[in-house]
């Protein structure tokens, strides 16, 4: 499934991405599963400015008090860290174990996309 998934983007970087939104119109869409920079660039192209970008990071020791353990060959891929460079989201939520905080970024993140609707 990896690889046909791959080839399918190797052949169109947008295959994915259009296939979520085609025939479908809705004010805001919220696609939770961004992986490569071509899905943000996708976007990117075909809405413009309304496109935003929301990356949720937490930190190594806190994923690993949620159970995670890095595994070579998945943690290191493209799907998992193809973005990790990308630097240019519109929104950076910490998810470090801080309930308050998470809180209060996502509410900020909610208003904002109230005022789209």
């Amino acid at each position: 499934m990896i690889r046909w998934g791959e080839e399918k983007r190797q052949a169109d970087p947008g295959f994915f991405c259009r296939k979520v939104v085609e025939g479908i119109f809705h004010p805001v869409w919220l696609v939770s599963d961004t992986r490569r920079v071509s899905d943000i660039q996708w976007f990117r192209e075909a809405y413009g400015a309304l496109t935003q970008t929301v990356r949720v990071v937490a930190s190594e020791q806190s994923r690993q008090q949620r159970g995670w353990v890095f595994t070579t060959g998945v943690d290191d891929a493209e799907s998992e860290c193809g973005l990790d460079n990308f630097g240019a989201f519109d929104w950076v939520i910490e998810n470090h174990g801080d309930e308050q905080r998470l809180e209060e970024q996502l509410e900020k993140l909610v208003v904002f996309v109230r005022s789209r609707l």
